[in-house]
């Protein structure tokens, strides 16, 4: 367990679980609960991480510092490891099955939407998903997908898989728009009209995400949506963080003291 986990573990229970993926196998996840037995019904959110092969946080742990008090407002949360969630995935993985397996996943996001409501503390009417990177770009997906989710909200994505699986292996001419139509139908620009209410968080310093690309998905965006820009990198900043708890805390009904 962490120092952070050690430190808050009186405040919200946190527990290594796992449940049945797409394929027969099983998805490990962190479940952040009230800690509390008897605590009410209250709101659930599904967290999705990032990819980043430096970090340490490219894992289920990315989003534990907003699962943790959110707990305490009575909320769970389940926080999921995905295909992405190894450092070599990028470079390892079996790019002509990219299409295949981003079908998985998003499958797989359903999977751990049914795990979560299936939790008797959870309110299944009142649903968030919250995403970075891959995982706001798979949520968008599921977004048209899945009814269940009352409020979105994306961070650092951008409009179309192509825009990243291309980085590795590279194509060029026919073999490069060969991968571009494939992967044409799951992209998020595609689906993000779905996701509503829906907060997006980008940064101006983006090395991945250009101004461009964010716009695409802002102007596809639907209303209520409202639109972030942090003076930052990918990562974004903890200010980000902030003002994506106060943004879910709204959506999800919930008033603080």
């Amino acid at each position: 367990m962490t120092l952070l986990l050690t430190l808050l573990v009186a405040q919200a229970s946190v527990r290594d679980v796992s449940f049945p993926n797409s394929t027969g196998g099983r998805t490990a996840a962190y479940l952040v609960e009230p800690s509390s037995p008897k605590a009410p019904k209250g709101p659930g959110v599904l967290f999705v991480h990032w990819y980043e092969t430096d970090a340490p946080d490219s894992n289920r742990s990315q989003f534990l510092r907003e699962a943790i008090p959110l707990a305490n407002d009575g909320v769970t949360s389940l926080l999921i490891d995905t295909m992405w969630s190894k450092p070599e995935w990028f470079l390892t993985r079996d790019s002509p099955k990219d299409f295949e397996e981003s079908e998985r996943q998003v499958r797989d996001l359903g999977k751990a939407l049914d795990y979560l409501l299936a939790n008797p503390k959870v309110d299944p009417g009142i649903i968030a998903y919250v995403g970075h990177d891959f995982g706001a770009m798979y949520g968008m997906v599921l977004s048209s997908r899945d009814k269940r989710v009352k409020a979105w909200a994306f961070q650092a994505a951008t409009a179309s898989f192509s825009d990243w699986f291309l980085y590795y292996p590279k194509r060029e001419g026919a073999d490069r728009q060969a991968v571009i139509d494939r992967l044409a139908p799951l992209d998020p620009v595609k689906h993000i009209p779905s996701a509503s209410p829906v907060l997006l968080q980008f940064a101006k310093k983006d090395q991945f995400v250009s101004e461009a690309k964010a716009k695409l998905l802002v102007d596809a965006a639907k209303e209520p949506k409202r639109v972030m820009w942090y003076e930052s990198g990918h990562a974004l900043t903890m200010k980000a963080t902030e003002d994506r708890l106060v943004w879910l805390r709204q959506q999800l009904g919930i008033t603080r003291p």
